[in-house]
């Protein structure tokens, strides 16, 4: 068994204002996000996006809290929202859900793409190479806080979480940091010239990125939640799957979907 870190999810406080380390990453995710997708938009002579960075990375980040908090409501909590509407908005009491998140910044990006004439499938190869970074530090954020903590084990790398009685669990978090992090960037990043390459019948149209992360994050957060601890208020749902299991089906199939869609549109106009 390994000892939990002792870490103070706190780095500073100065009075009531407190700087944590989770929201930290959130940052530093959202900061490597900007700079990426610059490099990026240079990289392939896409001046209109350059000039919109920032208004539309502004719309993301809303579209991810929003949709973030409004998915934990929806998919996790619903009926105690219900009982407790004034608490919707209490994001500093936790509860964000990444699918919620996904869906809002989907939406915001959608949105945005229109209202500034911007190729919404371009935008979001662009950034979906750049999000396996603020996932990788937003779980390292989760194991800081010793949340989201992951079933019961007698693996030797098992640790005793704070909240999370006295037996040891798996560091799950970590799990997650390194699959959804660091081994989706290193498959997405390499690839993300690809849709920028003219070639006739190429198998790469703008948007196949997007897809590719919706169906390879899906399936590595499907196979960590066999690892992870249910949601107490839910425990384990259809097919004795979880929540998130559940969303992370919908999540590989939307990919999927997406990439069947993507690839006849290209055939058709090929054929024309």
């Amino acid at each position: 068994m390994l000892a939990y870190p002792d870490i103070d999810p706190v780095i500073f406080a100065v009075g009531p204002f407190a700087v944590r380390w989770y929201g930290l990453m959130y940052v530093l995710g959202f900061a490597a996000s900007y700079l990426l997708v610059r490099q990026q938009a240079r990289q392939f002579g896409w001046q209109r996006m350059l000039d919109q960075i920032d208004n539309l990375n502004l719309a993301l980040i809303a579209g991810v809290i929003l949709g973030g908090r409004g998915g934990y409501v929806l998919f996790y909590n619903l009926p105690y929202y219900l009982e407790h509407p004034a608490e919707i908005l209490a994001t500093w009491q936790g509860g964000m859900s990444f699918h919620g998140g996904v869906i809002g910044v989907v939406l915001a990006g959608l949105l945005f793409c229109r209202s500034a004439k911007l190729n919404f499938w371009q935008s979001a190869d662009l950034y979906v190479v750049t999000a396996p970074v603020g996932l990788g530090l937003g779980r390292i954020g989760n194991f800081m806080n010793g949340e989201l903590y992951g079933r019961v084990t007698d693996a030797p790398w098992g640790m005793i979480f704070p909240g999370g009685g006295e037996l040891p669990r798996h560091p799950s978090q970590l799990y997650e940091a390194l699959l959804e992090g660091l081994v989706l960037f290193c498959i997405l990043w390499p690839l993300r010239a690809k849709p920028w390459q003219n070639q006739p019948g190429r198998l790469w149209p703008h948007g196949s990125l997007l897809a590719l992360f919706l169906i390879l994050y899906g399936t590595f957060r499907w196979l960590i939640e066999f690892f992870r601890e249910p949601d107490p208020q839910l425990g384990l749902l259809l097919f004795g799957m979880s929540m998130g299991q559940l969303l992370c089906a919908a999540m590989i199939a939307a990919g999927l979907i997406l990439h069947t869609a993507l690839r006849q549109r290209q055939q058709q106009s090929l054929a024309h």
